[in-house]
């Protein structure tokens, strides 16, 4: 799901008749205003970005193994499809794993330059980027880089599959401002502050605030609004869904400055001693020693020598 100025953009899957699964433009009230279908099968579209240019990219990504309810016959290539504002059909860009091996994923995102960027669902969080530029409807897929991964947190958000839900990744979104990004699982949102336009930086070395989306019965859409102020989810169903609004949790403080960290711990003014000091240390003690020995031999003999003296 994209949401626009005028309304939505929302894609389907998993509907057994192919010809169903389309694109589908949608106004401020979710009434339908236009569908545009594919120019071929679509197999299994589960994401959805716009680019700062108004080009629709849909994500046909999704490959369930048979563990998730998929058949045993997987995909050998995944798809993007991009739909130019106004056009009336989108055009594939296929693209392969770098090892060959069929993943299922549920989540696009783009980079301030236009890059895709393909989490994955199974295993999860495995991120990826063309190694070269896409190619328009080629048999043979563009390959694929693997740039880094994402670990979600167990939170204990409550979801139809416990702790299993919040380790699957089911969507993303870059905010319109291309300032921060934003991934999903069935259980939270985990937003990153975006430098420059680079995602994959900020989804692999920065700290993401973390937004509970508790009890979403499936859990697999999130995109920003207009504005950039808030998430809007909604779930995959086969019936009516609801689109959610979440405000994000507020950004983790700034780290402290280097000027206004804590002061180092003080030191013991043995702890500054070199060995030859400590050397000289010890000799002069035992010099001192010594002669607190020798003065109280000399008192002890005075003592005696005056109780003598008085007997």
């Amino acid at each position: 799901m994209v949401a626009t100025n005028s309304g939505y953009v929302v894609v389907n899957d998993s509907n057994p008749d192919r010809s169903r699964v389309k694109i589908f433009f949608l106004d401020s009230r979710c009434k339908l205003v236009r569908a545009v279908p594919y120019p071929t099968n679509a197999l299994d579209p589960e994401d959805l970005a716009m680019a700062s240019d108004g080009t629709l990219w849909v994500a046909d990504i999704g490959d369930n193994s048979p563990l998730s309810g998929g058949s045993g016959t997987r995909r050998s290539t995944i798809a993007l499809w991009s739909l130019a504002p106004n056009a009336s059909s989108p055009v594939i860009h296929r693209l392969t794993y770098p090892d060959g091996q069929p993943r299922d994923a549920e989540t696009l995102l783009l980079a301030g330059d236009g890059t895709p960027i393909i989490v994955t669902k199974e295993p999860a969080g495995e991120i990826y980027v063309p190694d070269r530029p896409l190619q328009a409807s080629t048999a043979a897929g563009v390959p694929l880089r693997r740039v880094g991964t994402f670990h979600p947190k167990d939170t204990g958000t409550p979801n139809p599959l416990s702790f299993l839900g919040a380790a699957l990744v089911t969507g993303g979104a870059v905010s319109p401002d291309g300032t921060r990004a934003v991934i999903r699982t069935y259980a939270d949102a985990y937003e990153f502050t975006v430098t420059g336009g680079d995602v994959v930086a900020a989804i692999t070395t920065g700290t993401p605030t973390i937004t509970a989306l508790p009890n979403e019965p499936q859990g697999e859409s999130i995109t920003y609004t207009p504005d950039g102020r808030a998430f809007l989810t909604c779930s995959d169903q086969p019936k009516t869904t609801t689109i959610l609004r979440y405000t994000p949790a507020p950004p983790l403080p700034a780290s402290p400055a280097a000027s206004a960290a804590a002061p180092p711990p003080r030191r013991s003014w043995l702890s500054g001693l070199t060995l030859t000091d400590i050397t000289w240390l010890i000799a002069a003690l035992g010099g001192f020693g010594v002669a607190l020995v020798g003065v109280g031999v000399l008192g002890v003999r005075r003592n005696r020598r005056a109780a003598r003296t008085a007997a």
